[in-house]
């Protein structure tokens, strides 16, 4: 009640109305919960919940302005509320992390054609759900955001980092080359076809670019270097939080036999390192199936 009091008080003051999507009640919007129950998703509050659902859902909610009768009050409530969740939407795609150190947000403190992209994106994405509430006189509307696949901020996003000389240049690092007296692996009945990598041990988050090092620094797995049509439709890898559901998530990109490796540590927040000696597993079992190419690539997180 006193919430709602608040906003009431600030839509009377003519400003467009903000909750954060983790405050709005969806007990008062049958249209917004049995949105939310049909698709299977939840509200997005972290970033790294985004990347595990491969979808940002977040939501806003308004009330009429100041001095408007009939269908006027329901409109400006919805628009109260669009913009409540555009900007809901702009505070999480902005924490996304690129690569390393580096988020969405320093990306465009670098790079004026990321910033205007990311608000044009933000600006023109359509609502899933616009719900009002007659007797409570409040709107909600629910925002999301494909995080992989066409249209997705993802999509949008490879197409310009990987063409910003700054930020390139930030990505690009020496590939892994193993010794050349280190013979050569044994066959195998059935080659690794994919890649899970196990960092539950250590604070690690998803990115737009995930990379995996050697101890001497040099990329063994680099998303930058795989296409562009494969970035947009997959993203660089898959998240979950066990190795049963990473299996599960790499069979829907045709892998049946996955290595299972664990991380040795981190690089940076977004990047992971192994030891030399599964390091030369990766490189191997890559070097049979090509999987990376495919980003047949799944992390587990805490």
């Amino acid at each position: 009640m006193k919430k709602r009091i608040m906003l009431a008080a600030l839509a009377l003051m003519g400003i467009a109305v903000m909750a954060q999507a983790d405050e709005v009640d969806l007990s008062h919007y049958k249209m917004a919960r049995e949105y939310i129950r049909k698709e299977k998703v939840t509200v997005t509050v972290t970033v790294e919940q985004a990347f595990k659902q491969d979808a940002i859902l977040v939501v806003g909610e308004g009330v009429p302005k100041k001095g408007t009768t009939g269908a006027q009050r329901r409109l400006t409530a919805i628009r109260a509320a669009e913009v409540s969740a555009q900007r809901a939407l702009a505070e999480l795609l902005k924490g996304v992390s690129i690569t390393g150190e580096t988020t969405v947000r320093d990306a465009e403190l670098e790079s004026d054609l990321i910033k205007s992209s990311v608000n044009t994106f933000i600006k023109g994405f359509q609502p899933v759900v616009k719900d009002w509430n007659a007797a409570e006189e409040s709107a909600v509307v629910i925002l999301k955001v494909g995080v992989n696949g066409p249209s997705s901020f993802g999509a949008m996003m490879y197409e310009k980092i990987l063409t910003e000389p700054k930020i390139k240049q930030e990505i690009e690092k020496p590939a892994f080359v193993p010794p050349a007296d280190v013979p050569p692996p044994p066959m195998l009945s059935q080659p690794n076809d994919g890649l899970i990598i196990d960092a539950t041990a250590y604070s690690f988050r998803p990115a737009l670019i995930n990379r995996i090092f050697n101890p001497n620094g040099e990329v063994l797995y680099d998303p930058a270097k795989i296409s562009q049509k494969v970035l947009v439709e997959q993203g660089c890898g898959e998240y979950t939080n066990s190795v049963d559901k990473a299996r599960a998530a790499l069979r829907k990109r045709g892998v049946n036999n996955p290595l299972v490796v664990k991380a040795s540590g981190t690089v940076s927040p977004s990047d992971l390192q192994v030891s030399a000696e599964t390091a030369m597993q990766i490189y191997n079992a890559n070097q049979s199936n090509g999987f990376m190419a495919d980003a047949r690539v799944a992390f587990v997180l805490k």
